[in-house]
């Protein structure tokens, strides 16, 4: 380690519905089944991979795990898992994991993209399995910066970005410029045929970039911690 090195944490999750009926996709309604994250430098260089399947979701919670958006990729986790591609585990050794880092690496900020989704979908994961005995997921003491706001003031303010936005179709109902993870990668690489694997760690390496191309913008980001 570099103690000159401000190390960072990009993170994601993947989760299932408590209630499938829901018609509004709100954190509060979720838990989480997948997460993964990475330790790097604002410069992308990557430190450390970490990608942890949830035991207490995805083994115990199988009615829940049916009516997950990506159940499809169900048979995938567990080929994964047989391999060492990632960890199956409790959701109380993820948490304890990363503590770890955070104190190893000495991580003020963790980002996310739409960290609010994240942030609540974790939290509210931590209080079922606990009965609201432990309420937060994240130490107090961290800031969650959210890559999705990082966008949009930094690209969001291009003229270069929303044209081709509109040359694309990648507009909301409203004919303003879109800003998924999936679409500003493709931004950003030029290649306009990549399609989000939908997985943590494997998104969490897009995020980091997407990062990255933000921080190159020389902007000043808003840094807003997501706590009740």
């Amino acid at each position: 380690m570099d103690r000159r090195i401000s190390y960072k944490i990009v993170l994601d999750t993947e989760t299932c519905p408590l209630d499938k009926d829901c018609a509004v996709v709100t954190p509060w309604n979720m838990f989480v089944y997948d997460c993964g994250w990475q330790i790097c430098d604002k410069r992308g260089n990557v430190y450390r991979n970490r990608s942890f399947v949830n035991a207490d979701i995805f083994l115990d919670e199988k009615e829940l795990m049916g009516s997950a958006y990506y159940a499809k990729k169900i048979p995938q986790y567990w080929e994964e898992i047989k391999s060492g591609q990632r960890i199956l585990t409790s959701f109380n050794k993820i948490l304890k994991t990363l503590k770890e880092d955070i104190k190893e690496f000495e991580v003020s900020e963790i980002y996310a993209h739409n960290a609010r989704f994240d942030y609540g979908s974790l939290t509210n994961t931590e209080r079922w399995l606990t009965k609201s005995k432990y309420r937060y997921f994240f130490p107090y003491n961290i800031t969650i910066c959210d890559t999705l706001k990082m966008c949009r003031q930094t690209f969001g303010k291009q003229k270069m970005y929303k044209e081709w936005c509109v040359k694309n179709g990648y507009l909301t109902k409203n004919n303003q410029p879109r800003f998924t993870a999936e679409i500003i990668y493709r931004y950003i690489t030029g290649n306009n045929e990549f399609v989000e694997k939908h997985t943590g760690l494997e998104d969490v390496d897009i995020e980091r970039q997407i990062m990255v191309a933000c921080f190159r913008k020389h902007m000043k980001m808003e840094r807003r911690l997501w706590a009740n």
